[in-house]
């Protein structure tokens, strides 16, 4: 039983990882009909910008001297900095592009970015040491429970919260949920196009920064592909939650930790080198089984 429990609360961590960059992928969608690939990007972003440049395995923390709140709130101003000036400079003037182009300029955005990267910090992997205190272990009943893991799970309780709130309780949120139910309807009713999109930007790099630190503190390493692993398996939960649908973002975010703990904790020892192709055989399995996703989106279906 005390396997059990250790089992899903590592299950609820990762997945909760896995949903907020699903939210950041699925917000956009919903509005731009964009599948951001270089939301990975905007992870990556974040973590590098708490270190001082430089080829050194071990890295230095460039704001390190600073209280863990100031530190929270530099990061997202320059991640959501940098969602916003993608915006600007890419995704502005392909508004009307088909939803493959859009794509394909995300994978290009998110191709330049890790090169910049690459030529400011180089390409060797660089060890970060921070929040130590987090690695702290509780023990429950026979259960270890990391610090670190309550964290995770909590703040992305909050953020789900608090966005919930600003999407059903604001103005703003109102207008980027009938946004993303009809577009055109929504400009026609007075919406600032730009500026709901730009919302959107912003909020999906609210989402990489959490994520960034989050995960540079679960691995204590930098790497200039370090958000990719993380989004393709939200994107793979976005695609198994239903496309445009948040809450199935969540749900399949979810889902898909969840699996991905089971199996790797269930599966027979000569079989976890493997646990990926069950993962993602369960995942094909399932959109046979459900083509359009847990959740239907209906303005999805009638805009194909």
């Amino acid at each position: 039983m005390a396997y059990f429990i250790q089992t899903l609360i590592d299950a609820l961590s990762l997945g909760s990882l896995y949903a907020l960059a699903a939210l950041g992928i699925g917000l956009l969608f919903g509005i731009l009909r964009l599948i951001n690939f270089a939301h990975g990007d905007y992870i990556t972003i974040g973590a590098y910008s708490l270190i001082v440049p430089s080829t050194a395995a071990t890295a230095t923390v460039f704001i390190g001297g600073w209280n863990a709140m100031a530190l929270i709130v530099a990061v997202c101003v320059i991640v959501v900095a940098a969602a916003l000036l993608s915006d600007r400079f890419v995704f502005r003037f392909l508004r009307r592009a088909h939803p493959a182009t859009l794509m394909v300029a995300s994978f290009a955005l998110g191709y330049t970015i890790q090169n910049i990267v690459l030529m400011i910090y180089g390409s060797r992997p660089k060890s970060v040491g921070l929040w130590p205190e987090l690695s702290q272990v509780l023990s429950i009943g026979g259960v270890r429970l990391p610090v670190l893991q309550v964290v995770v799970i909590s703040t992305t309780i909050v953020l789900l919260l608090l966005l919930t709130a600003f999407l059903y309780r604001t103005r703003f949120g109102i207008e980027m949920r009938a946004a993303s139910d009809d577009f055109e309807m929504a400009r026609y009713l007075g919406v600032r196009a730009n500026f709901v999109i730009g919302l959107a930007f912003a909020i999906s790099g609210l989402l990489a920064s959490a994520i960034s630190l989050l995960l540079l503190t679960q691995t204590g390493v930098l790497s200039p592909t370090m958000g990719l692993g993380v989004v393709l398996y939200a994107f793979i939960a976005t695609v198994i939650g239903g496309m445009g649908s948040l809450t199935g973002s969540v749900i399949g975010g979810l889902a898909v930790g969840a699996a991905s703990s089971f199996l790797q904790a269930y599966l027979p020892l000569e079989a976890r080198p493997f646990r990926d192709a069950f993962l993602f055989g369960l995942v094909v399995l399932l959109l046979v089984i459900r083509p359009s996703g847990l959740l239907k989106v209906k303005a999805i279906e009638e805009r194909v």
